[in-house]
């Protein structure tokens, strides 16, 4: 069994993405499962989602130290979910901050070290500057395509398997660019 954490805030497209990752597991014949918070996400709250996929999957929850993904569209997002990392799981982090509310108004103050500590603490951890590849695509609403596609190097499924799931799931005039920045991700060293 597989166990994938989306994690991010509310407009970054993490339901999108366990959509995209649920079809291609569906259609390459496993059994999926999947479980999405998204509270306040209209307003910038946390986002998460929980995919499962495997012969036979029981529950759309992952334990804590079972998640052999979490893919953060949000540094500060790493440290909502990365009790549920397995050990020897790996962490894919794009490195853009997206100031909560309390940041906002200045009650609380960003973590200045966070990307530090997680280098440190976190075995597994690539941290990705997506700002290039976004600007290439031409729109920063690509970002959690691009973050798939780098998720989608450690996964089992084909270029063309992923390809036909995100034509399935994005409306035709958003297709070129999303394959596009999928590609990108991919593609990505």
């Amino acid at each position: 069994m597989k166990n994938v954490i989306f994690a991010g805030v509310g407009g970054q497209g993490v339901i999108l993405a366990s959509k995209i990752l649920m079809e291609v597991a569906k259609n390459a014949g496993y059994d999926v499962k999947e479980s999405e918070v998204h509270g306040m996400a209209q307003r910038g709250g946390s986002v998460d989602c929980n995919v499962r996929y495997g012969d036979r999957v029981y529950s759309p929850l992952i334990p804590r130290e079972e998640a052999d993904f979490i893919v953060s569209l949000e540094m500060l997002e790493v440290m909502r979910k990365l009790e549920y990392l397995a050990p020897g799981g790996r962490l894919i982090v794009n490195t853009e901050k997206v100031n909560p509310a309390p940041v906002q108004t200045g009650a609380m103050q960003y973590p200045p070290d966070l990307r530090e500590w997680i280098s440190k603490n976190v075995k597994n951890a690539l941290f990705v500057d997506t700002s290039g590849m976004l600007k290439e695509v031409g729109t920063r609403k690509a970002l959690n395509i691009v973050m798939l596609g780098i998720l989608s190097r450690d996964l089992e499924f084909t270029r063309e398997q992923w390809e036909s799931a995100i034509k399935s799931l994005v409306k035709e005039k958003f297709l070129d660019m999303n394959i596009k920045a999928f590609n990108l991700g991919r593609e990505y060293n």
